[in-house]
C-alpha cells in the first residue's frame, strides 16, 4: 500500500536545504500540507534569499502546500507564532520532523562550554521547544507522529562530537519517555539517526561518498516513522539507501548481593553481568528495577529455602 499523506499537516524544522529539505519535498510529493522552517539563508545566483522560503515555493511550483517559518528553533514564541500559523492556515498538525540542528565540532579538551551549551540548546531544547508547541494540538485530535533526528554519533560515539553526541543520545531519551506518554493518544514518537551528506559534511568526505549518501536517500525513514501505521519508540538508521534498527538493550545481568566486599565480587562477576546473549529491550525504566528485584528475591529465597 502506497504511504499517501494527504490530508496530514506536518512541520519539518531545518529544513531550508539538506537532509531537511529532501524530508520536506517527500511528504509533499506524497500529499501532505508542509511547514517549511530554518533560520538559515540559501545563495541563490548572485544573493541570498530566505532558505525556508526557497523550499517552500519549491513545493508550491510543485503543486503542492507550503508555508515557511524564518526563525529559529530556539525561540519559543517564534515555534509557537510558526504552530498558530500553521493551525490557521489548515487546522490541524499530524506531523513533526524535528531536523534542525547546527555543529561545534572540537575535542573535548578544546571544547568552549559556549559551544557545548549552544549545540544543546539547537538539537535538544530545539526539539523540546517544538515538541510542547504541538503536543497538545496532537492529543486533543488524538493523533501525532513526531520523528527526533538522533545521530550514530549519539548511538555509538564519536571523536570531537562530545557535545553533539551528548545532544543526540538526549533526544533517545526524550523519544523513550514520550512515545510511552503519547501513546494513549495515538502520539507515536519515533527517532532517525541518517547518514547524508550535507552541507556540514562538505569538504570531509571523498566525491564518490558523496554521490552513496544523498540526502534524499534517508528521507524513506521519514515517510515510514510519520505515517498513520508508524511503529513506537524506534530508532532507525538511514544511508545510502540501507536501514538499520538501533535499540537500547538490557543485559540479563547477575546477582552479586551487597556487603563490603560487594565490588570485589562485582568485579569477578563482571563477565556475566555485561553478557548479552539475553539481552532485552525494556518497554520502561520500570524493567531495571524489576530485573534487579526478581533476581534479588530469587537469592534470599534460595538463601532461606
Amino acid at each position: 500500500m502506497t504511504i499517501d499523506f494527504k490530508g496530514r499537516v506536518a512541520i519539518v524544522t531545518g529544513a531550508g536545504g539538506g537532509i531537511g529539505r529532501e524530508h520536506a519535498l517527500g511528504l509533499a510529493a506524497r500529499g501532505a500540507k508542509v511547514v517549511v522552517n530554518d533560520f538559515g539563508r540559501l545563495a541563490l545566483g548572485s544573493e541570498e534569499v530566505n532558505a525556508a522560503e526557497a523550499v517552500a515555493h519549491e513545493i508550491q511550483a510543485a503543486g503542492g502546500s507550503a508555508i515557511s517559518c524564518h526563525a529559529s528553533v530556539t525561540d519559543e514564541p517564534a515555534m509557537r507564532a510558526m504552530v498558530a500559523d500553521a493551525m490557521a492556515q489548515w487546522g490541524r498538525i499530524d506531523i513533526l520532523v524535528n531536523n534542525a540542528g547546527i555543529l561545534r565540532d572540537h575535542s573535548f579538551t578544546k571544547m568552549s562550554l559556549a559551544d557545548f551549551r549552544l549545540v544543546l540548546e539547537v538539537h535538544l531544547m530545539g526539539a523540546v521547544i517544538c515538541t510542547q508547541a504541538v503536543w497538545e494540538i496532537m492529543r486533543a485530535q488524538k493523533y501525532g507522529r513526531i520523528i527526533m533526528t538522533t545521530s550514530s554519533s549519539g548511538l555509538f560515539g564519536n571523536f570531537g562530537q562530545s557535545n553533539y553526541g551528548a545532544a543526540k543520545m538526549a533526544l533517545v531519551g526524550l523519544m523513550q519517555t514520550l512515545a510511552i506518554e503519547g501513546a494513549k493518544h495515538d502520539i507515536r514518537v519515533n527517532c532517525l539517526a541518517p547518514t547524508a551528506a550535507t552541507q556540514m559534511t562538505e569538504g570531509l568526505w571523498p566525491e564518490q561518498v558523496l554521490k552513496a549518501f544523498r540526502p534524499e536517500f534517508v528521507t524513506p525513514a521519514v515517510l515510514v516513522l510519520a505515517a498513520q501505521d508508524a511503529p513506537n519508540r524506534t530508532i532507525l538508521c538511514a544511508g545510502a539507501g540501507s536501514f538499520e534498527a538501533a535499540h537500547v538493550t538490557m543485559t540479563g545481568g547477575a546477582w552479586v548481593g551487597h556487603g563490603a566486599d560487594a565490588a570485589e565480587r562485582l568485579r569477578e562477576q563482571l563477565v556475566e553481568v555485561v553478557d548479552r546473549s539475553g539481552s532485552v529491550v525494556p518497554q520502561s525504566a520500570e524493567a531495571q528495577g524489576t530485573n534487579e528485584g526478581t533476581k534479588a528475591l530469587a537469592a534470599f529465597w534460595g538463601s532461606n529455602g
